[in-house]
């Protein structure tokens, strides 16, 4: 994707603010990477609670890798998407080798990047951006996390008709998801209407023997389903609550998150009480993570290894 209109407003070779470069440099374990030595980050808003970064470092050391993984969190800088490039030049500059981008940066770090792999390209979100040869190439692994994560967690459950909340970037991805698992009717909700109806645009264009739909009535469609998906930051430690009036939710529902901190969000523990089955937003973070990891350093990640220690994490 050529990037020519935007640099004319924001030079990749320059960027404007030393105190940016700076905070995100933050003593960070500054040598440039070597092919043993890997320097990568999580681009993000209140991210300070993520267990993404001990995930790759603890896997980077059990395959022999000096790996180092910073959080660049927008809300300690006090940023927002506008600095992203700033931020993804200044981390080029000090020899990342790439980075991860996580809510509310997945689509608005498109336009800064040169090449899109066919997955980023369809979906439209970005969450793992690799430097390499002068390049920076977009992936997503968060539909492959969650497609794994849902074939682990709730293998046997009817996909016939499914609502999800949130068609953004993460939305879009686990939307992407739903249909390759096999769902029949996917009906989407937004705060943004319209982004609901284009996303469902683009979605039955590419599973046309599915129903895709914008949704018009939450009750009605979620009583006619057997299915919900939750892809909006609702139920994060910092966005705390329901994404849905608790009234909506019957037992006959199984309900996936991808909300993982907290791990049992206020969705998650509405549905156990109602008897739902359930599946966390945990399984997605591992499996994204593994599959970025893989992007990153070319190397296998041992998924049943990274997943035992994430299950760890949440214990302490």
């Amino acid at each position: 994707m050529n990037t020519q209109a935007n640099t004319q407003a924001n030079p990749r070779g320059n960027t404007r603010s030393d105190a940016q470069i700076a905070a995100l440099a933050n003593a960070q374990a500054c040598s440039r990477a070597t092919p043993h030595s890997f320097l990568v980050g999580l681009i993000g808003s209140g991210i300070s609670g993520s267990l993404t970064p001990a995930m790759h470092e603890e896997e980077g050391s059990k395959l022999g890798l000096h790996y180092v993984y910073r959080r660049i969190d927008l809300d300690a800088l006090q940023l927002d998407t506008a600095a992203l490039p700033e931020l993804l030049t200044a981390a080029e500059r000090m020899g990342y080798n790439g980075l991860n981008i996580t809510y509310p940066c997945k689509q608005a770090v498109i336009p800064l990047l040169d090449e899109l792999s066919d997955d980023a390209r369809a979906l439209g979100a970005v969450n793992t951006v690799l430097f390499q040869h002068g390049k920076r190439i977009g992936h997503n692994t968060d539909w492959s996390g969650f497609a794994r994560a849902f074939q682990r967690g709730l293998p046997d459950v009817s996909l016939e008709r499914v609502v999800q909340l949130g068609a953004g970037g993460a939305g879009a991805a686990v939307a992407h998801a739903a249909l390759n698992l096999g769902a029949l009717s996917l009906t989407l909700f937004d705060v943004d209407a319209a982004r609901a109806r284009s996303l469902a645009d683009e979605l039955q264009a590419r599973f046309p023997k599915a129903k895709v739909s914008a949704g018009t009535s939450l009750e009605q469609s979620l009583a006619a389903a057997q299915g919900l998906i939750h892809a909006t930051p609702t139920g994060m430690a910092k966005m705390p609550g329901l994404p849905l009036p608790a009234e909506l939710l019957h037992r006959d529902l199984w309900v996936a998150d991808i909300v993982y901190f907290p791990i049992r969000t206020a969705l998650l523990q509405a549905a156990e009480a109602l008897g739902c089955r359930t599946l966390s937003g945990g399984g997605m973070a591992v499996y994204q993570a593994v599959d970025a990891m893989r992007i990153f350093t070319g190397l296998e990640p041992d998924a049943e290894r990274v997943y035992a220690h994430f299950q760890s994490l949440l214990q302490r």
